[in-house]
C-alpha cells in the first residue's frame, strides 16, 4: 500500500474499497473480506445506509482500529443537526472517524462544515473535507473555515481528469479522491485500445492499468465491489508502475465526460431527501 499525507499530518492509504449502492449484506461482507486481505481505508456515507454494516466489518475483521481508515459522508439534511456526527459515530460502532466529509453542495453545507469542525477539534474526526465541491464553493469553505479542508472526493477517470482543479486543489493542499475511478465500469473506457495493450505488457487487467495511473497521477482510489476477485484484483496494483510515456498517453484519453452531472434541482432534492439511516440493518 501506498500512502499520502494530509494537510494536517494524518497519513492516508492511497486505496480503499468503496461502498455506494451496497446492501448492508454486501456491504459488510465486501469490507469484511477487503480489511482481512490488505485493505486498510473504507468509504461509507450517512446515504448509502450501509454504515452499521461498515461497523460489524471492522469488528468482524479483527483488524486493529488504528490500522482501519474509516471515511463516511454527512448527509445535507443533516447538516444542521448538532447530533450529526455523534449519530453517524454510533452507526459505526467506533469512538472516531478518520476522515469526515460534507457529502454534498446542498442546502446550508456551511453549518455541516461548522458541525465537522467542532467534531474535529473535540477529537471525534481525524481530518475533515468535502465531495462533489467545485473550486467556487471550494474557496466560500476556505474562506469561512477554522480547520482547513484536507481531502475533496469528487468524480475522476481518464475520461474525466479534472487537471485544472487539480492544480487548485495541489496550490491550497488539498488531496484529490476519485470516485468513480473506473467510469461507473463504462465498456468504453475499460476497453479503450491504449488500456488493452498496457494490460498485455504487464499481464494486468485494463481495470488494474486504470486503478495505476490513478495511483501515478496522486489520486487516492475507492473502487467499490461486492465480487471478492475484483476487490483481490483491484489491490494487486503496487508491484508495477507505467513509464512516463505512458501516463502521458493515458492523458490524451481526457473527453471532459462526466457519469455524474449536478443539477440545482437535484441539489434541492437532496436536502429534502431523509435517508432512513435508522432503520438500516
Amino acid at each position: 500500500m501506498e500512502f499520502t499525507k494530509l494537510n494536517n499530518g494524518v497519513q492516508m492509504p492511497m486505496q480503499g474499497i468503496g461502498t455506494f449502492l451496497l446492501t448492508p449484506d454486501e456491504a459488510e461482507a465486501s469490507a469484511t473480506y477487503a480489511l482481512k486481505n490488505g485493505c486498510q481505508l473504507i468509504d461509507t456515507a450517512n446515504a448509502y445506509c450501509n454504515e452499521k454494516a461498515v461497523g460489524r466489518a471492522m469488528k468482524n475483521a479483527g483488524i486493529d482500529r488504528k490500522n482501519i481508515f474509516l471515511e463516511t459522508k454527512l448527509w445535507p439534511s443533516f447538516y444542521e443537526q448538532d447530533n450529526a456526527v455523534d449519530k453517524t459515530l454510533e452507526r459505526l460502532q467506533t469512538d472516531y472517524i478518520d476522515l469526515l466529509l460534507i457529502h454534498q453542495p446542498a442546502g446550508n453545507y456551511i453549518a455541516g462544515y461548522k458541525q465537522m469542525e467542532k467534531a474535529y477539534k473535540d477529537g471525534k474526526v481525524r481530518a475533515i473535507g468535502l465531495s462533489n465541491f467545485n473550486e467556487e464553493q471550494i474557496c466560500e469553505i476556505l474562506n469561512i473555515c477554522e480547520v482547513k479542508p484536507s481531502v475533496l472526493q469528487t468524480e475522476v477517470h481518464p475520461y474525466y481528469q479534472e487537471n485544472e482543479l487539480k492544480k487548485f486543489l495541489s496550490h491550497e493542499d488539498i488531496k484529490i479522491q476519485a470516485w468513480y475511478p473506473l467510469g461507473h465500469g463504462d465498456n468504453a473506457l475499460l476497453n479503450e485500445p491504449l488500456f488493452k495493450s498496457l494490460a498485455k505488457k504487464y499481464g494486468k487487467s485494463t481495470a488494474q492499468i486504470i486503478l495505476r495511473w490513478h495511483i501515478q497521477e496522486g489520486n487516492i482510489i475507492i473502487p467499490g465491489s461486492k465480487n471478492s476477485d475484483h476487490i483481490k484484483a483491484n489491490f494487486d496494483i503496487f508491484d508495477f508502475s507505467l513509464t512516463d510515456e505512458e501516463m502521458a498517453k493515458i492523458s490524451l484519453l481526457d473527453k471532459g465526460v462526466r457519469y455524474y452531472t449536478s443539477t440545482p434541482e437535484m441539489l434541492k432534492k437532496y436536502v429534502e431527501m431523509i435517508p432512513p439511516v435508522d432503520e438500516q440493518k
